[in-house]
């Protein structure tokens, strides 16, 4: 899979192309081959190094895609393998 890589962080001149291989969905989850991603503030933030990811969720930054399903974690009872959509990661603030 192609990702955007913005090593540690940093100016925009940090992100270049990177392939790595594509992640297994957890239970729950579901995994897209995206077609299209949108850039919104969390995603600057993470990329410049001030908006830590929560330690459970993917490093790769696009909190916003469109594309199709292309595997199942467990449990997924409401899509479907080829499925498509807009998706947007839910984000939990925690407070204290």
């Amino acid at each position: 899979m192609k990702y955007i890589e913005h090593d540690n962080g940093g100016t925009p001149e940090c992100m270049h192309i990177a392939e790595g291989t594509p992640p297994t969905p957890g239970k729950g989850q579901i995994l897209i081959e995206v077609a299209y991603a949108g850039v919104n503030r969390p995603d600057v933030l993470q990329r410049s190094g001030r908006y830590p990811p929560p330690v459970d969720a993917s490093p790769v930054l696009g909190l916003e895609v469109a594309g199709r399903v292309v595997a199942l974690g467990a449990g997924v009872t409401e899509w479907k393998v080829g499925d498509c959509g807009v998706f947007a990661r839910k984000l939990v603030h925690r407070v204290g």
